[in-house]
């Protein structure tokens, strides 16, 4: 299949692009390289993809109306992985107005190019965030998801939205994706993995927010993707079961699905810097804060949707990960651990 990926310099976006061109999909990674973070970080991700023939890139900006229209009507999509955005949480306090601009008016244009030019499913990030003040865990996306304690996760939550909108309308098959804590080789560096592995090296100390007593479901980026991509296979359906009177919040009378995808495991943030320490060799200096605001305390994804649709379950453990992820970063740094 010919599928866009949104985002294809990112790190999820990357790894995504990555796993379709390997099964033999043709792929066209857009991607505005903005300066959020080192900018080289994102160039050397494109590099891998660009030595795959069936790749190709584009350098575009989500939120340009008519530069995604045209792009949207030459390229004929069959699918499309919408993975591009404006993270972070806590620079969402500081920049809001860049977080209404790449999530909101972005996924707007993806929305209206799918629906222009027949896409037959759009799959979509969107984020555990978006639970907010949410603390019925482990958290379902058969419950509302009604309070978000950040800008970015009300972003998030609006795209889930509007995506239901354009499925109800335009009979668009749309597939909302809510991440949690995804980490691994080639993350990004405003990550807690890649500022923790970083400062240790340095020896600098490092901010552990909540005192290092929240939760989160760290999930394996190759995880992530695995789901993503059988999610883009299985093209979202109306619910027959779908009762007005009682309305499901994960499915719909129209093409429209929510899924969690965690790794169905909370770890206290102190457990996985003991495990960044053990993979180093060296200890931390810890910088003890308390919850930053926007910040939830805990994570906790109910993965059974995920795992009856799809016959899917992530079960890549910290242990593995984090070391895949330290020996990456201290090959891609040249640094000895």
């Amino acid at each position: 299949m010919k599928i866009l990926v949104t985002g294809a310099a990112g790190f999820i976006g990357f790894h995504t692009a990555r796993r379709l061109l390997e099964r033999g999909d043709e792929v066209v990674g857009l991607d505005n390289l903005n300066e959020y973070y080192d900018v080289n970080l994102k160039m050397a991700r494109l590099k891998l993809l660009q030595q795959e023939p069936r790749f190709r890139f584009v350098k575009l900006d989500l939120a340009d109306a008519p530069g995604m229209a045209g792009f949207f009507a030459r390229e004929k999509f069959a699918r499309v992985v919408h993975l591009g955005a404006q993270a972070g949480v806590r620079y969402s306090i500081d920049a809001p107005h860049a977080y209404v601009q790449s999530n909101v008016v972005g996924t707007l244009n993806v929305l209206e190019g799918c629906r222009h030019e027949g896409v037959e499913h759009l799959v979509y990030a969107s984020t555990s965030s978006v639970y907010g003040a949410n603390t019925n865990m482990p958290f379902s996306e058969h419950r509302i998801a009604d309070h978000p304690l950040s800008l970015y996760a009300a972003t998030k939550r609006s795209t889930e939205l509007m995506a239901h909108n354009y499925s109800s309308l335009f009979k668009l098959p749309t597939t909302g994706l809510r991440f949690f804590t995804v980490y691994g080789p080639w993350g990004r560096p405003d990550m807690a993995l890649f500022l923790f592995t970083r400062n240790i090296l340095d020896g600098k100390p490092i901010d552990v927010f909540n005192f290092g007593h929240h939760k989160r479901d760290f999930t394996y980026v190759e995880d992530i993707v695995e789901g993503v991509v059988r999610v883009v296979d299985r093209i979202a359906q109306p619910s027959p079961a779908w009762n007005s009177q009682n309305p499901d919040p994960a499915t719909s009378r129209v093409p429209f699905r929510l899924y969690n995808i965690g790794h169905n495991s909370p770890v206290e943030l102190l457990r996985y810097i003991e495990v960044i320490e053990q993979c180093l060799g060296k200890k931390a200096q810890k910088n003890l804060l308390p919850l930053q605001p926007g910040d939830v305390p805990d994570t906790f994804a109910d993965i059974d949707d995920l795992v009856r649709d799809t016959g899917y379950r992530p079960a890549t453990p910290i242990e593995t990960g984090v070391r895949r992820f330290v020996e990456w970063y201290c090959d891609y740094y040249k640094r000895r651990p």
